[in-house]
């Protein structure tokens, strides 16, 4: 029996999918989605900021910088702050793909986020010659210190520490084992978060994390030493700001569960803020009729958003990606039958999907911060 990670079989996933979309007609595909008013603007209303990632290289194509700064009051770059695009080699710092982003929303009035400034999985390829246990926690408080002071005052968030949990490495705190943990320790997330804000106290420092939302016991796990590690923090008086979830979910998965909503008011209670950093929706075992995924898509989009706007925490909404021509999806999860994905607001030829609806209407439907 084909069973995916999340305990549908594909046939009862099939089976539900015709039932839902036959119900969807609010985000059908012949809904006129076109709007005087950009998504920023819906958001703005409620006190929300909402926009995108982005990427120095799209913004080349000249109709999606078009779109893409009229839509988003908000921006994280996908790459271009990460350790292996801003260090091509130990000594020496390159900040002109950072810079010039910031230049390019600065004149549009877009925020840019930080993103990010401790993650294993973009270090550079020099990294694992030279990085050891004598030198690694100086390295990384150098990297801080020095990225963030770049851009004080110029970006007000930053994600700190970048998906440090992995309960399958087996650690009784669920730590991911990672160079830094292994080399400076489990204190590495404090001892970053410490130096981020001594760089530029006038920031927002968020702890980012991924596959919070599902509801079973592994995602349970995660969400348990996620807050244990956050409240932890909170009682050090570690400078932590903010959980950044990652929201990058698939269509068929429960992601409005009870344990996920517990979880988010006891991260409220923290008096942390809560953004959803990456939002897109993978539709690998989704049926192929582009109507039916279309209503698929943009449901999960609205019953999610919907779900996490609840809590007044949640100020801030970026999806990865404003459009299906320039998602990593395509390549990184594709569709089983290898038609196009769309998981974005935006299709391939930048006209809106049911999706821009489903989030507009969750913008609308919310109360204002």
């Amino acid at each position: 029996m084909n069973v995916n990670r999340h305990g549908w079989t594909r046939r009862s996933f099939l089976m539900g999918s015709a039932a839902t979309a036959a119900g969807l007609g609010i985000f059908g595909a012949t809904r006129a989605l076109a709007s005087p008013r950009p998504l920023r603007a819906y958001a703005a209303d409620k006190g929300i900021l909402f926009g995108s990632s982005i990427s120095g290289q799209v913004l080349k194509d000249s109709l999606y910088a078009d779109l893409f700064t009229s839509q988003c009051a908000i921006t994280v770059p996908e790459g271009s702050l990460k350790w292996d695009t801003l260090r091509p080699t130990p000594y020496r710092y390159d900040f002109s793909g950072g810079d010039w982003l910031y230049g390019m929303c600065k004149s549009h009035e877009i925020l840019m986020r930080g993103h990010t400034l401790v993650w294993e999985g973009a270090l550079p390829k020099w990294f694992a010659a030279t990085a050891n246990a004598e030198n690694a926690r100086t390295m990384m408080l150098d990297h801080i210190s020095t990225v963030v002071r770049h851009y004080a005052g110029k970006v007000p968030s930053w994600d700190v520490v970048n998906e440090a949990v992995q309960i399958e490495d087996g650690r009784p705190d669920g730590l991911k084992i990672t160079p830094w943990l292994r080399m400076v320790g489990p204190e590495y997330i404090e001892t970053a978060f410490q130096a981020a804000h001594e760089a530029d106290p006038h920031a927002t420092l968020v702890y980012n994390e991924n596959w919070l939302e599902p509801e079973g016991a592994g995602a349970e796990r995660k969400r348990n030493a996620v807050l244990t590690m956050l409240t932890r923090m909170k009682k050090n008086n570690v400078p932590v700001h903010g959980l950044g979830i990652q929201s990058h979910v698939y269509a068929e998965m429960n992601i409005t569960g009870g344990g996920f909503k517990r979880f988010l008011q006891q991260v409220s209670d923290l008096g942390l803020s809560i953004m959803i950093t990456e939002m897109d929706v993978r539709e690998k075992n989704a049926p192929g009729d582009i109507a039916i995924r279309d209503r698929l898509i943009a449901s999960q989009y609205y019953k999610y958003l919907s779900f996490m706007l609840q809590f007044p925490a949640v100020k801030t909404v970026i999806t990865w990606g404003l459009s299906d021509r320039y998602t990593w999806i395509a390549t990184h999860n594709p569709r089983l039958d290898a038609m196009p994905v769309r998981p974005l607001p935006y299709d391939a030829e930048l006209r809106p999907t049911p999706v821009w609806d489903a989030i507009r209407s969750a913008f609308e439907e919310t109360r204002r911060r």
